[in-house]
């Protein structure tokens, strides 16, 4: 059967209560199993940790049948003088300062990894995804990564698995709305892409909190989503690459 993952980007405590409301609305569609993309903390500012409501919070989300995915650590990238044309325009212009993974070396992102997965540990389950603030996963930190055990990470066009050869070619439906024309090329974007991937085995859509502020992108969202779990089983990330190293 062909597959549906929604994926809830940018989930901590700063969030909760947009993401809270997101999942609600996702399970009136029929949408009650997501991965929930976790910031151990958030800016530097909402370390979870600390924050044993939160904890609950998710912990209860979890045991009703969401994935908890390790989204970066503190998502945020800080600008360095020596940054590069190609690197502001990445980090800076592509994404608002939030590509993390962008290019830290594989001691440092080992380490901030190893302390994110740490304080996951009140789950008391395998963290089985890593996925980049803005899936963008440097060389480096990607070696890294595939040193600690995880099973898959993605990007923003694929899904790939460690240690099998099963990677899937899968854009993923996003949103921007930074501002305006980027909201409205977002609309027109997605509408394209959602037909163009009709037919293909794994539709992703990829929905941030900011989302849910934007009357006409919330609108999409809701409306795809609606339409693609209709036809299409909904899992989390975890459950489809299991399934797909199962097949091979």
């Amino acid at each position: 059967m062909k597959s549906l993952v929604v994926s809830v980007h940018d989930v901590s405590p700063l969030t909760q209560t947009v993401c809270e409301e997101i999942l609600v609305q996702l399970r009136q569609l029929g949408i009650d199993q997501t991965s929930l993309l976790v910031i151990p903390n958030h800016h530097r500012m909402a370390p979870i940790s600390e924050d044993f409501a939160f904890q609950r919070w998710l912990s209860q989300k979890v045991e009703s049948g969401h994935e908890p995915v390790l989204h970066g650590y503190f998502h945020q990238r800080q600008k360095q003088d020596a940054d590069s044309f190609r690197a502001k325009l990445t980090t800076e212009i592509y994404t608002a300062g939030e590509g993390e993974f962008f290019d830290l070396s594989a001691a440092e992102a080992s380490k901030r990894v190893e302390r994110g997965l740490g304080d996951l540990a009140f789950l008391q389950r395998k963290i089985a995804g890593f996925i980049a603030p803005a899936w963008l996963l440097g060389t480096h930190a990607e070696s890294a990564i595939r040193q600690l055990g995880f099973l898959y990470t993605t990007r923003l066009g694929k899904v790939l698995t460690f240690g099998r050869s099963a990677d899937v070619r899968s854009q993923s439906l996003v949103w921007s709305t930074r501002a305006q024309w980027r909201a409205a090329v977002s609309l027109a974007w997605n509408r394209c892409l959602a037909f163009r991937l009709a037919g293909a085995p794994l539709v992703r859509i990829g929905i941030h909190p900011s989302d849910l502020h934007h009357p006409r992108v919330w609108e999409q969202v809701r409306r795809l989503a609606g339409e693609t779990s209709r036809c299409r089983e909904c899992v989390s990330y975890e459950k489809f690459v299991d399934q797909l190293l199962t097949l091979c």
